[in-house]
């Protein structure tokens, strides 16, 4: 009685990119609808105002640290508050498209699974700024808080009253965090470096920038935060997946159960 053991045999399987014309369209409508969605929340000024009063009111409740510890550390000298504004105004859409670029190159499965989280963030991102509209702390006069970006610039914001372009009372949750957040994340389930914890140094400098430059409360992070957690645990990452063995190679069976083949009778 002679026998032999097959082992299992299988390769990854590299995923079909979507369509490339389409994911621009989705993409470029992402950026459009967070745009355009932002203004609906405008005219609210009242609101907003008694709003951003609750919500300093609450982070000291919480006992949590005041922005302005943060912001002293920038207004050290000019040039580091003026990199801190540069970094706000420049980093957010070019990190995060980039990020989705990379992805859609070199990770299509994943890119799709990024694609679907920040989209389903950012949609929730716009509810809540309908309900809730907040004025910035650099508004808020009980906050003591420079707004670095007019006294030093560069700003991307002009007076709020003239100001056609964005919403400035849509701070809560904070998009420049979220967005940073997924980006990281993203990168360290997409790559195997043991050096892609490194990318957490993103959000991290990113939630210092936005609170530094008085843009955001530490609870827009927060708020950020959790819906990113909400979106990641319904919408799960990619897994690797076995491609069918190629004609003639035989039946693929798992390593743990061998097949016998050519057992004498």
């Amino acid at each position: 009685m002679n026998a032999r053991t097959e082992p299992a045999q299988g390769k990854p399987v590299t995923p079909a990119r979507p369509p490339v014309v389409r994911e621009f369209l989705l993409v470029a409508g992402l950026f459009v609808v967070y745009k355009l969605g932002r203004q609906l929340a405008a005219g609210h000024t009242g609101e907003a105002f008694r709003n951003a009063h609750d919500v300093w009111h609450l982070e000291r409740l919480l006992r949590l640290p005041e922005e302005g510890s943060v912001q002293s550390l920038l207004l050290h000298g000019d040039t580091l508050v003026r990199i801190a504004n540069t970094y706000y105004a420049t980093v957010h859409f070019p990190a995060t498209l980039a990020f989705l670029i990379w992805l859609y190159l070199r990770r299509p499965a994943h890119y799709v699974w990024a694609r679907r989280v920040l989209a389903a963030v950012t949609a929730a991102a716009l509810v809540l700024h309908l309900a809730l509209p907040l004025a910035p702390p650099r508004m808020l006069a009980a906050t003591g808080l420079v707004d670095t970006a007019r006294v030093f610039g560069p700003s991307v914001y002009g007076p709020p009253r003239t100001d056609h372009l964005s919403n400035q009372f849509a701070a809560m949750p904070s998009l420049h965090f979220g967005w940073a957040l997924m980006v990281a994340i993203g990168l360290i389930v997409a790559t195997r470096s043991r050096w892609r914890p490194l990318w957490l140094l993103h959000p991290a400098l990113t939630l210092l920038v936005i609170v530094g430059t008085a843009n955001h409360y530490w609870l827009d992070a927060v708020a950020a935060a959790a819906l990113l957690g909400l979106a990641l645990a319904l919408i799960r990452p990619p897994r690797s997946a076995v491609a069918p063995a190629a004609p003639g190679a035989g039946t693929v069976v798992p390593a743990e159960e061998p097949v016998l083949v050519g057992a004498a009778r």
